[in-house]
Formats: structure tokens, sequence, C-alpha cells
């Protein structure tokens, strides 16, 4: 409709600041804006109101029957087309019922085995820290048993004091 570049709008911008004032100048905006808001709604609700009394006039299907008559290899043209069309389109709740069974039982398959490796796996890491349990069980025990030698008191108090090592002489 209106054509404004920006260089037409800031001149519309000037002109009002100078004309109007700054102090009024976003209250005229304000306006404006409102104005326009109502003018395009007003256009918007008129083209709807032709559309619809031509659609009751039956304007659409003269112009229909125009076409036809004017260009009859085009109208030809849209009936095969039509017919083509729905020959080719496939029946979306076969297809896709028979695909989506598919990757459901695939999806299901998938869940099975990757818990599967999962119990396994969980059963193996298990396996290797009980193993490691008990082999320091082990070694904690034979710790144990060679531990201190099995010399008798009597042995140890026969031993002078100055043979012990400097950390025990204060203890014995």
């Amino acid at each position: 409709m209106f054509d404004l570049g920006w260089s037409e709008l800031l001149l519309i911008g000037v002109v009002a600041l100078i004309v109007v004032g700054p102090k009024d100048l976003p209250m005229l905006f304000r306006n404006v804006g409102r104005f326009m808001g109502r003018a395009k709604g007003m256009a918007r609700e008129f083209s709807r109101a032709m559309n619809d009394a031509a659609d009751e006039s039956g304007v659409k299907d003269m112009a229909k029957t125009f076409k036809t008559a004017s260009n009859p290899m085009s109208s030809a043209m849209d009936g095969v087309r039509d017919a083509a069309k729905s020959m080719t389109s496939l029946d979306p709740d076969s297809e896709t019922g028979k695909l989506k069974a598919e990757r459901e039982a695939d999806r299901k398959k998938i869940e099975v085995s990757t818990a599967r490796a999962a119990a396994d796996r969980k059963k193996r890491e298990a396996d290797a820290a009980a193993k490691r349990a008990d082999a320091m069980e082990a070694e904690m025990k034979a710790e144990q048993q060679v531990g201190p030698t099995a010399e008798t008191p009597a042995e140890t108090a026969a031993e002078p004091a100055a043979q012990m090592p400097a950390e025990t002489k204060g203890n014995a």
C-alpha cells in the first residue's frame, strides 16, 4: 500500500518532533499506532466479508468453470493429477502399522539384550570384587600367622637390652 523507507520515516519523525514537541511526541505515536491498528482491523473485516459474499454467491464455482472452458488441457491435467495422487498415496494405517510393530519388536529386543549385558557386567564386577576381598582376607590371615616369631618369653627376656632397637628400649 504505502512504501515508506527509513529515510521517509526519519523525515516524518523529525517533522513531528519539531511540530508536536518532545513532550507530546510519545502520546502522538501511541495514538497513531492505535489508529493504524483499527484501520487494519477494519480492512481485514471488509476483505473477509467480501470473500464470504463471493463464496455464497458462487463466484469460485464460476471461476472454476471459466478456467475449464478457457483452458481444457489444464483442467484435464488437473483431473489426471488428482487420479494419480489417489492411486499413489499409501494407506497410512497399514504401512505405518507394520513399520510401527517391527520397530517396537526391535526396540524390545535391544532393551532385553542391553539389560542382559548390563546384568552380566554387574555379575563380573561383583565376582571380581569378591575375589579381591578373598585375596585380601587370605593375605591378612597369612600376615597374622607369620607375624611375630614363635619365641618363648624366656628367650625374649634373656636377650640383652642393648641389642634391641632404639624405639623398643623405652618400652622394655
